[in-house]
């Protein structure tokens, strides 16, 4: 060994020794949230991870960005090798890898490659950044930053390119079976032009590249860029699918003292992990539709707050853990709030709970369930509602009366739009085929009980044996679980499950996604073992069975544009088959919005919203109508009592009422069908 073999092996162990306690740090404050299962089904997660994570997957739904970043991300994979090889060789000049043989081959063509695609991306990624100026990247504190970051990069990879293109110039040991289709050729130029100081540029160019690796590595814990660490980890340990069921909270267990997330302790680790996982990159704030209509809700921003927090408070629960005594700047530190300091109010009643920060998110960050944590500290701890949230007490009220979140209805009213239909109820008769949940919506609001009706009457018209539950349907409880109310939610759900169990209900169809993702995801959790299924998929089961007969003989034509509710689509991944149920009908035509399936627009109903006012910015449901109606459609096709509520306002304020219909598939389906 000589004096560059004894340099290097001090800055290794340097380096690594303090990476190994930045590391240990990070991991230990990641304990002061709560414990959480997330090694469950290993199959499904290292599935997830190849998909997600190593094949970058939903990088790649941005057809600009993805590449560019999917090509950096495996060039790095790869490079994992040189970074090897750049440790051999700092051992002991001439070691090298090319005892793989062909592997070996392989492994220096790709290094090739990817080198390339590496410098060429950087450099696109700093022309979006500084030049174009895409939007979701313009954070002004980090400008410095990312370029900083970026330039790096280019420089780490253009250093390893150039000491790979002199390394087959110069008698550095056996390279036997390097296979440098780009470099090579570069190398002997440069190696023409450079003569004897070839070796002096290899030596630069070496050291430039570790020196580079090992400080960005020991800068990766203080930055933003801790993902690169924390990325694929956080994928494996995500959700196996979005973040549909919200998880219950045990009221009966003793010394209870808080409900929902008043701080960081009483986050899960994994989420405190996503704080140190955020790539700042700004997909899910930029398909947000509270933030892209102008509300204070930016979704990477609560992450990030939660990161700050977690940087700013878990140090100081370690060090109360430890019976150490707290500095007076500490102190004031640890007086701060989460909710209030951290994060704005505002923007946790400013979420839809859509799921679209979730689905583009490409390290499957979980935003929603730390946002709806965070509701429930405000509503049940601190009674904090705003402006627009100010209604909601009045809402719960109502759900603890009478079951039903709007004022002026009885319970004893919850069946009357079956009069006069020959619907039998539970109660009278306990064997039935399926139980048509109607919900809150379908029962009471005169919009919503026209679909309510269409799809009654499908399911006569193909003999359908069901029931309905009449005065024993409570609402589900979404409303209260997502607007925080879990206390109130969870009362309702126990209802319900009761009820259920007590006629020994197997199969449940209902008309809105709310419901149906309450009884699908959340009522399992309660003891509810049955089959939910929408009323677009049992209306396609039913066609595709032959119970229900699409009349062919109508000559009429229509166009129609179809909504995707976030609920059923985003959350259930059921893009089919509401299509599927009307695509087939003679005479109708579908026309996709710019947004649709599972890059539909929200209607800006869901997470509570259908009872809050919103005072800040457009409309969420006007911004979607609009991009319905730009499809020129004479009818708009919806699938949720919520999503028809908001979409005919959006209609009605286009003043286009006149000349574009709002309708449930199930009244398009009624009017289509072949009565027996």
């Amino acid at each position: 060994m000589d004096v560059k073999n004894y340099a290097f092996i001090i800055v290794l162990v340097a380096a690594l020794g303090i990476f190994t306690r930045s590391a240990m740090r990070l991991i230990a404050w990641l304990r002061v949230g709560k414990t959480q299962n997330r090694i469950d089904r290993l199959g499904e997660r290292i599935k997830t991870t190849l998909i997600v994570g190593i094949g970058q997957s939903k990088i790649l739904r941005d057809k600009v960005a993805g590449p560019i970043h999917a090509g950096i991300f495996w060039g790095f994979l790869i490079l994992l090798f040189s970074a090897i090889e750049m440790i051999l060789e700092g051992f002991h000049e001439g070691w090298s890898l090319n005892f793989l043989g062909p592997v070996y081959s392989i492994v220096t063509v790709l290094t090739d490659v990817f080198c390339l695609l590496i410098i060429v991306g950087t450099m696109m990624s700093l022309w979006r950044r500084y030049v174009t100026k895409v939007k979701r990247l313009q954070v002004e504190h980090e400008k410095v930053e990312a370029g900083m970051i970026l330039l790096t990069i280019f420089t780490i990879v253009s250093g390893l390119f150039v000491q790979n293109a002199l390394r087959g110039q110069l008698p550095l040991g056996d390279f036997s079976w390097a296979v440098r289709p780009i470099s090579g050729p570069f190398g002997q130029v440069l190696a023409g032009a450079l003569g004897s100081g070839s070796h002096i540029v290899f030596e630069i160019a070496w050291w430039t590249h570790a020196i580079l690796i090992l400080a960005f590595m020991n800068y990766l814990p203080y930055s933003k860029h801790l993902h690169v660490l924390t990325s694929i980890p956080n994928v494996f340990l995500g959700p196996l699918a979005p973040s549909n069921a919200m998880q219950p909270i045990n009221f009966e267990e003793e010394g209870v003292e808080k409900f929902g997330v008043v701080d960081i302790e009483d986050l899960s680790w994994k989420s405190l992990l996503d704080g140190y996982t955020c790539t700042h990159c700004g997909r899910c704030t930029s398909v947000c539709p509270a933030n892209q209509t102008g509300k204070v809700l930016d979704p990477r921003s609560v992450i990030i707050s939660i990161h700050d927090r977690t940087m700013d408070k878990a140090p100081l629960i370690l060090k109360k853990q430890n019976n150490e005594e707290l500095t007076q700047a500490e102190q004031e530190v640890w007086d701060k709030k989460l909710i209030g300091d951290y994060v704005s109010p505002d923007a946790l009643w400013a979420c839809t709970t859509c799921g679209a920060c979730m689905q583009e998110c490409p390290v499957n960050i979980e935003h929603v369930p730390a946002i709806v944590g965070m509701r429930r500290s405000m509503v049940m701890m601190e009674s904090m509602f705003n402006d627009e949230s100010a209604l909601l007490p009045d809402i719960y009220g109502n759900m603890e009366t009478n079951s039903v979140p709007w004022g002026g209805f009885g319970q004893s009213d919850r069946a009357n739009w079956a009069d006069g239909m020959g619907i039998k109820t539970a109660a009278e008769d306990a064997s039935m085929e399926v139980l048509f949940w109607v919900g809150c919506a379908g029962s009471y609001d005169e919009r919503a009980k026209k679909t309510t009706k269409a799809f009654a009457e499908l399911m006569q018209i193909a003999g359908v044996d069901f029931r309905i539950l009449g005065t024993e349907e409570n609402c589900t409880g979404d409303v209260a679980r997502r607007t925080g109310n879990e206390y109130l939610a969870d009362m309702l759900t126990k209802t319900n499950v009761e009820t259920f169990q007590r006629y020994n209900v197997t199969k449940i169809v209902a008309t809105c996604p709310h419901c149906f993702n309450s009884l699908k995801n959340e009522y399992p959790q309660y003891g509810l073992n049955a089959e939910i299924v929408h009323h677009t998929q049992f209306i396609q089961e039913l066609i595709a069975n032959g119970r229900l007969v699409i009349d062919r003989t109508t000559t009429s034509s229509e166009a129609i544009t179809y909504h995707d509710s976030c609920y059923l689509g985003r959350y259930n991944n059921e893009f089919k088959a509401p299509r599927a149920a009307i695509e087939n009908v003679p005479g109708l035509t579908i026309l996709e919005p710019a947004r649709s399936a599972d890059r539909g627009l929200c209607c800006g109903a869901g997470g509570g919203r259908m009872f809050m006012e919103e005072h800040v910015g457009d409309r969420v449901n006007i911004t979607r109508t609009n991009e319905l109606l730009a499809t020129g459609a004479e009818t708009i096709a919806v699938n949720c009592p919520f999503c028809a509520t908001m979409i005919t306002d959006g209609v009605k304020a286009a003043e286009r009422v006149d000349s574009v219909a709002v309708r449930d598939i199930a009244e398009i389906l009624r009017d289509r069908v072949i009565e027996a």
